[in-house]
């Protein structure tokens, strides 16, 4: 029995091209939420001791905001992605800035290390909700082949502010202070994301549903993606979770990959500036260390993310996975800032190479009708990520007395986990692997 589609279904045209400016206003969104996320990342673990209070070597505390943002934000993943499908990703998207709102006072009058891990958990609502709306609605915009690309650009966007975020708060924290610099960039940041979002950014859940209704209708184009068989048609949230996370071996393969991946972001957040800082660069230049990282991984995603589009999505998550092992072990080796800058490049490629392309590889055999959960859910693991690496580099630098033990262990967790992908995986790009 066909299905025909109502005229607003037909009404919905998907691709860059005909969405340009709400992918725009998107894309915008994306920058102001890396530049919330960079304004925690380089000023903040460096002064943690002289600033904030933390004991010297006390590196589970010295941990523990990035343990509560991890899993603080990967559990809200999880709920951005279900509630967008009910409520509407532009309303979860304001609800994440609000939720920011407090943040630059917290920091600015921190009496102690415990005001900074609780703004650090309003980060980690404001980045589940407004990073997973950003990324699914320009998924719910474009073409089933410009996911990779479109992807990237998300990327390239929100990393490139975080990268130029960890840059000015050096440079302001040395000029007004860490506090009021910090307080001064957050507060320009949120107030401008928020009437940006209430002003211009439309509701994209409506694309969603049109593409869903041409798949039903047998009314969509290009090759059949290998969507999971078992599965039902208007899944529960406990289907979605347990095809995610085992039922489904590729999308298995793809979220450990997405969880042990943060292992790097985690060691470059906290343990970067410390090393650095210990060895006598002052702010500025571990602002730029770590912001080279940025930059090579949000620039790169502007290429990686079509790369995958051609060659398809595992080539480049194995490669990214092992290349990232490569540059964490070259910090260690280096003893000078040129060495420390081509390290955090290297860094900064191999996860230009894998991050797109995992949400890439999920969004590829994720149906329409419940592409927001899985995403969502993909997302919750790799979040996941940031608090259960950060708890494991802790308890490894603890264990060892030192920081370099903690680089290697990133190093070596990269490798296996993308050797796991190389054997278990499968390539999910409908046009080099489609649906027999």
């Amino acid at each position: 029995m066909s299905i025909s589609l109502t005229h607003a279904e037909q009404h919905y045209l998907h691709g860059i091209r005909h969405n340009a400016t709400q992918f725009g206003h998107q894309l915008l969104q994306v920058f102001l939420v890396g530049l919330t996320l960079g304004m925690l990342r380089t000023v903040i673990p460096a002064l943690a001791e002289s600033e904030f209070g933390v004991p010297k070597g006390s590196f589970v505390l010295l941990m523990a905001f990035v343990v509560a943002f991890g899993f603080v934000k990967g559990a809200l993943n999880f709920v951005a992605g279900r509630l967008s499908e009910r409520i509407g990703r532009k309303t979860v998207l304001l609800l994440g800035w609000a939720s920011a709102i407090p943040i630059p006072f917290m920091i600015l009058y921190a009496p102690s290390w415990n005001w900074i891990v609780a703004a650090t958990v309003l980060l980690g609502v404001n980045q589940g909700f407004t990073w997973s709306m950003t990324q699914t609605s320009k998924l719910d915009l474009t073409r089933a082949d410009q996911r990779g690309f479109t992807i990237g650009l998300n990327e390239f966007s929100g990393y490139v502010g975080v990268a130029i975020a960890g840059i000015i708060t050096g440079y302001l924290a040395t000029a007004l202070g860490p506090r009021m610099g910090l307080f001064v960039f957050g507060a320009v940041v949120i107030t401008s994301a928020l009437l940006l979002t209430a002003v211009w950014v439309k509701e994209t859940l409506p694309w969603a549903k049109a593409e869903g209704a041409r798949h039903a209708a047998g009314q969509s184009t290009g090759p059949t993606p290998r969507y999971p068989k078992n599965i039902s048609d208007t899944p529960t949230t406990w289907e979605v979770f347990t095809l995610m996370s085992w039922r489904d071996k590729r999308m298995a393969a793809i979220s450990q990959a997405g969880l042990v991946e943060k292992f790097v972001d985690a060691l470059i957040w906290v343990a970067y500036p410390v090393y650095l800082y210990e060895r006598h660069l002052n702010l500025a230049h571990i602002g730029w260390v770590v912001g080279v990282y940025g930059f090579v991984w949000g620039g790169s995603q502007f290429f990686t993310g079509k790369l995958s589009d051609r060659i398809g999505r595992k080539k480049p998550i194995v490669w990214g996975m092992w290349l990232c092992g490569v540059g964490v072990a070259m910090m260690l080796v280096s003893d000078h800032v040129a060495g420390w800058l081509t390290s955090a490049a290297v860094t900064g490629f191999g996860m230009a190479l894998l991050y797109p392309n995992l949400s890439a590889a999920v969004a590829d055999i994720a149906h329409p009708n419940w592409r927001g959960s899985a995403i969502g859910i993909y997302r919750f693991w790799r979040d996941t990520g940031y608090g259960i690496g950060a708890l494991l580099l802790g308890w490894v630098a603890h264990a060892n007395g030192t920081l370099t033990s903690a680089f290697w262990f990133v190093s070596i967790a990269m490798i296996l986990s993308g050797a796991i992908v190389w054997l278990f995986g499968e390539e999910t790009h409908p046009r080099i692997n489609p649906a027999t």
